[in-house]
């Protein structure tokens, strides 16, 4: 197959941080239900991975497709309230059902659902950023899905192959694999164009590239592509490579480790590198000025504690980037700050341990936490 790179292609086995998308027709029969086989063995895969030391998300669809199967709902187009209806209904047993493949291999699973607003707004941002981290430093495998008892068309990300590229940039992952119903990136659609070939490995989405997937003004898309690009654009940026493949056969995560048909995106850097730049490229909020023993300690790559803060200035909310000066005004660097400019200004100078007796509730130890900053 073709090559758009002569860099060598990710391997799965060597994933520090795993998304995997799961997509309703891989998952549910529109007729039987649950495809109950597909999925033990798909947690297989992810037993393995665990043992492994690789920490897994799963994007998984199918609460709607579920839910429409208990309710008997009719075939076709259903309306937004019978879909969140549908979603109610399914969401319960799509989280049971992921319970009951993994917990034979020792795994504990937590639901996560989300909405487009929960990555738009900077403190649920946070929030769930925070919340994937601490589940899976657990070793908790999330089960992550779009909350579709509650969104409606104005917020929702509309696909799941998107909602994917979302999560594994705010996990930051480093591989995101798309389980799909075609085998990669094509030149063309295959089942149209016969001479349609498929790329092994694509180092940069160009405008060629985007040409291929289809026609970005219309919506159109060739072979469901389009989105799929999407999703790529938004990991690779965040530092994920990521891998299209077909996903309906047995143990798609060990066909992809050895050698299984795909296409993988690879990385524009590593996530905490992309994670530094977008940070470095926000205009601050206001500033925290340090004294010689928090600018010693960042320096050494510690986070920042209250207790080191001597002068908060400035407006600014919950997850909006801010300057961090030495005890001279020089910047030292940048960060989202873990509190309002209120909050910081009555903690500064305290201990972290103090901090619930000051604002009345135990709040995080860090003002600015280490992965939230660039020096």
């Amino acid at each position: 197959m073709a090559t758009l790179t002569e860099n060598r292609a990710p391997d799965v086995r060597e994933a520090r941080r795993l998304v995997i998308k799961i997509g309703s027709a891989l998952l549910v029969d529109r007729a039987k239900g649950l495809k109950q086989a597909w999925l033990s063995a798909l947690a297989l895969d992810v037993a393995e991975a665990r043992v492994r030391g690789t920490q897994v998300v799963l994007v998984s669809s199918g609460s709607i497709a579920l839910g429409r199967i208990v309710l008997g709902l009719p075939a076709g187009a259903l309306t937004l309230e019978q879909s969140q209806a549908a979603a109610a209904v399914g969401q319960i047993r799509l989280a049971r059902a992921y319970e009951e493949v993994l917990a034979p291999h020792g795994i504990t699973t937590a639901q996560v659902l989300v909405t487009l607003e929960d990555t738009t707004d900077r403190r649920r941002y946070l929030n769930s950023r925070a919340t994937m981290e601490t589940l899976l430093g657990l070793g908790v495998v999330p089960i992550v899905n779009e909350n579709d008892t509650v969104a409606t068309d104005e917020i929702r990300f509309g696909d799941n192959d998107r909602l994917a590229a979302q999560i594994a940039v705010t996990a930051g992952a480093d591989q995101l694999v798309l389980l799909s119903d075609v085998d990669g990136f094509y030149s063309a659609n295959p089942k149209e164009d016969p001479t349609a070939v498929r790329f092994d490995l694509v180092e940069r989405i160009t405008p060629g590239i985007e040409a291929m997937a289809g026609d970005p003004i219309s919506g159109l898309s060739k072979g469901g592509m389009k989105t799929k690009l999407m999703a790529a654009r938004t990991a690779v940026a965040g530092g994920c490579a990521m891998a299209i493949m077909e996903g309906s056969g047995p143990r798609p995560l060990k066909a992809l480790a050895e050698g299984a048909s795909r296409t993988w995106f690879l990385p524009e850097g590593d996530p905490q590198a992309a994670r530094k730049r977008w940070i470095a490229a926000m205009k601050p909020r206001g500033e925290l000025r340090l004294d010689a023993g928090a600018a010693t300690a960042l320096r050494a790559g510690k986070s920042l504690l209250p207790a080191g803060v001597t002068k908060v200035t400035g407006t600014f909310g919950r997850g909006e980037p801010v300057a961090i000066l030495s005890p001279e005004g020089a910047v030292l660097g940048k960060g989202l700050v873990r509190y309002t400019s209120a909050e910081a200004k009555a903690i500064a100078g305290h201990r972290s341990g103090e901090i619930e007796a000051i604002l009345g509730y135990q709040g995080r130890a860090a003002l600015v936490h280490r992965d939230d900053m660039v020096m």
